[in-house]
Order: C-alpha cells, then structure tokens, then sequence
C-alpha cells in the first residue's frame, strides 16, 4: 500500500479506513508481519552465528575424504576443509553424517546447512547452490613410477584394468591406441587387485582410490600418470543463501591463495591442488 499516496488523500474516509486496518491488523499480529520486507527474514548465516555451530553434512565412509580413524574420530579431506570453514564462520563444527541416498533431503530439510563432496550437475543446480570448487574429483591412470606413461599415445603396448562398464572404462577406451590392452574386471576391486599383483601395468581408477593405493601399497611404487576425466568437488548450498554461499567461496579462495588448500591435497590426495580447478 503507497502510504504517500494515502497521505495526500483530501478524504477523511480513506484515512479512516487506513486507521481501522491498521488497528486489526495490529490487533492480529499481521500488521508486524506484513511490515516486515521479505529479505529481513533470518537466513543460514544468522542462525550460525546465533546457535555458534554450522553443521556439514560429510560422508564417513569415502577415503580419503571422509573415514573414521584409530582413534574413532572422523578424518580426511573434507573434514579439514569443514573445520576450516568453522574457523570462518568462527562457529563450531557439527560433522552430520550423511550417505548418498540422504543428503539432498538433509540439505532442504535444514539438517545441515551444507554438505561437502558434492558434483555440480545440471540437475542439481536446478535445487541448489553451489560453491566455487575446493577439491579435484577426477579419473586417473596410475602405475608404478618406472613405466614411462605421460600421455594416451604412451599406453600403446601397455596393459590397463578398469571396472567393466564404469566411466573409466569408456573413457579409456575413447583415448587408447588400438595396440593397447583393456582389461575389464566385474568391479573396481578386481581391477585394483590385478594392478596390484602385476597381472596388468597400469590401472584407471578414481583420484581418491588412486591416493589411498599409494598410501597403502608403496612396495608397489605406484604413482598417478595422467588425468583423465574430471569433476571437481563443491560446497552444496541451499537456494536462496547468498550470504552464506559468499562466505564460503571467501574461505575457499583464502584457503587456495594461501596454500591451505593445496597442503590439504598433499596430505590426503598425494597430489598438488590442479592448477585448473
């Protein structure tokens, strides 16, 4: 309603009746709330700082970015990439557990103000935000560091296992020159296994995969060789959270300019932050 216009009003009636509303809806409690311009509502930033904890929803069972440790505490990748994000928010951290199937309804249903891990897909945009990339996500072909393989033109003449049917198994395909020998395996166990036992040269396996092999098996002498398909990972925002979205991408860059990010990478990746990402 344009009180201006009500205020040049000549007719007594008219502000009668503007009293008359004002005093019902008053006498309601509307009038506070239609008072009230629709941005002035609490966001996710505001109730964070006002309870002091964020709450990120992570997975534990995904190494090397989430997994409960000896001491029975979660650790991993994205559990030093939630406590910095507390730091920022000077807030402290609740690590809620999530599982694939369940953290997109926690994310909406305020379970969790954020989640980590997630990939940026078309059909996700269309429900959340996203944050600017904080962790490479991407296929790798990995073998022992006395094999000289920098490129696809080098795996001509090797032996390479993959999970039959997986994303690494086409996009291997797509590249390899056609001397090269595709092993295919029922699942990602056998696949590593074989690279393991020395039944094939190389392997291609998911960067998180990749990092645990190498922590787990140095006898191996296994080291990553090139890239290949890749899809980095984001903060998972809810709709509407500008504010919140803002403060994150901040602590991102931060993290990144100053090397935080990249020694998270070393640490749990074995492996440099991209360049790229």
């Amino acid at each position: 309603m344009n009180q201006r216009h009500l205020a040049s009003s000549n007719t007594r009636r008219a502000r009668g009746v503007l009293a008359t509303l004002a005093a019902t809806l008053a006498f309601t409690g509307l009038g506070a709330l239609c008072a009230l311009p629709s941005s002035a509502h609490a966001d996710a930033l505001d109730n964070i700082a006002k309870s002091g904890t964020v709450r990120i929803g992570v997975f534990e069972d995904y190494p090397p970015f989430g997994s409960i440790g000896p001491d029975m505490k979660p650790m991993g990748y994205d559990i030093d990439v939630a406590n910095l994000i507390g730091k920022a928010l000077n807030a402290k951290v609740e690590l809620v557990q999530v599982t694939g199937d369940n953290r997109m309804a926690y994310l909406a249903d305020h379970k969790a103000d954020m989640l980590l891990s997630v990939g940026q897909t078309p059909e996700r945009e269309k429900v959340i935000d996203f944050s600017q990339p904080y962790a490479p996500y991407y296929l790798a072909v990995f073998g022992p560091k006395a094999l000289p393989v920098k490129s696809a033109a080098d795996l001509a003449g090797k032996s390479i296992s993959v999970a039959r049917g997986t994303l690494e198994d086409l996009s291997v395909s797509k590249i390899a020159p056609p001397t090269a020998t595709i092993k295919r395996f029922d699942d990602p166990n056998g696949a590593i296994s074989a690279f393991l036992s020395g039944q094939v040269q190389l392997m291609v396996v998911g960067n998180d995969v990749g990092a645990t092999i190498l922590a787990r098996h140095p006898a191996n002498d296994p080291e990553q060789k090139f890239s290949l398909f890749s899809s980095p990972d984001h903060v998972g925002l809810n709709k509407n959270e500008p504010r919140l979205k803002q403060k994150v991408d901040e602590t991102i860059a931060k993290a990144r300019k100053d090397g935080t990010m990249n020694a998270i990478s070393q640490k749990w990746l074995r492996a440099p932050l991209p360049a790229d990402l």
